[in-house]
């Protein structure tokens, strides 16, 4: 896994952002919203299990916590896959649809903290503007779904199906690389999926299978699904806030909670993706770790199917 990054200077760092330099500042406003949300929406000591909906003990949460710290890691590393790993986790103890809607607001902070860390900025909106367009529309008519339909064992099945279709693809393909090609249509058609699927699960590895096929260069491949993702979470969050019922203050507040936690395991990602880690291995051990995930959701979504 190579890559051409300079290590950051803290120093060099905190004079960027006094300097409003793009990158430094996006990556310190990501960090702060979240901060400021896990503040402003406090629930009370007393109340911190309140919205869950679901007999679960603290001790559990705690666990929930380390595995999106987890999960962090493996996107500062690959780009993708944080909500790959924490959504089916969530989704199997609290309600699923819960789990998605919380589960939208660290993607969004890690998705935007990835585009100043890569310096990803309006050349990517200039090149591939339909593939953020069409992203949106698959977002908005996914939102309109989960808020019709978000009950029963259909989200967690979908996203069983969706996470086995992945590992399915990487073991036939053999992470397969087809350098310097790209195609307007299929791309598009992957962005409008993808943000149809992470707005119904949280879940959508059609897009980061599409760039990890045939687009290799680690700073755009990287750097463009982030800006693809970031703007699909700010989508779904701003739909759900002002024209659904799905996110309520507790959520948010649930939400930016995770998302401070799992701070944590970017910024630990970032560093090994810069030591350039063996991909290799890491994909495989990816693979394996959601091989197992999917299995376990079929096996508490199948039986309720029927």
């Amino acid at each position: 896994m190579s890559s051409q990054e300079p290590r950051i200077n803290p120093t060099q760092f905190v004079s960027n952002v006094v300097s409003l330099q793009y990158r430094e500042v996006v990556m310190v406003v990501a960090t702060l919203t979240v901060v400021a949300g896990s503040v402003v929406f406090f629930p009370g000591f007393g109340n911190l299990s309140q919205g869950l909906q679901s007999d679960i003990s603290r001790g559990f949460l705690v666990v929930c916590l380390l595995v999106a710290i987890l999960a962090g890691i493996i996107k500062g590393m690959v780009g993708f896959g944080y909500a790959i790993v924490t959504t089916p986790i969530f989704a199997s103890v609290i309600d699923p649809t819960l789990a998605v809607v919380v589960l939208a607001i660290p993607p969004w902070m890690l998705n935007m903290f990835q585009i100043g860390e890569t310096d990803t900025g309006l050349a990517f909106v200039r090149e591939e503007w339909t593939l953020l367009l069409l992203a949106i529309v698959g977002s908005v008519l996914g939102v309109s779904f989960l808020a019709e339909f978000r009950t029963g064992p259909i989200v967690p099945f979908l996203i069983g199906v969706v996470i086995f279709g992945y590992v399915v693809f990487q073991v036939v393909q053999g992470f397969v690389t087809v350098e310097e090609t790209h195609n307007p249509v299929a791309l598009g058609t992957a962005g409008f999926l993808q943000g149809f699927l992470l707005a119904v699960a949280n879940l959508g590895p059609l897009l980061p299978a599409y760039f990890h096929t045939f687009e290799r260069d680690t700073e755009r491949y990287i750097g463009g699904l982030s800006m693809v993702l970031a703007t699909i979470f700010t989508v779904r969050i701003v739909q759900m806030v002002l024209f659904t019922d799905l996110m309520t203050a507790y959520r948010l507040w649930l939400g930016s909670v995770i998302a401070v936690v799992t701070i944590v395991g970017l910024l630990i990602g970032t560093y090994l993706r810069r030591l350039e880690i063996d991909e290799e291995k890491f994909n495989w051990f990816v693979v394996a770790l959601l091989f197992v995930i999917s299995l376990n959701i079929f096996r508490n979504a199948i039986p309720a199917l029927l």
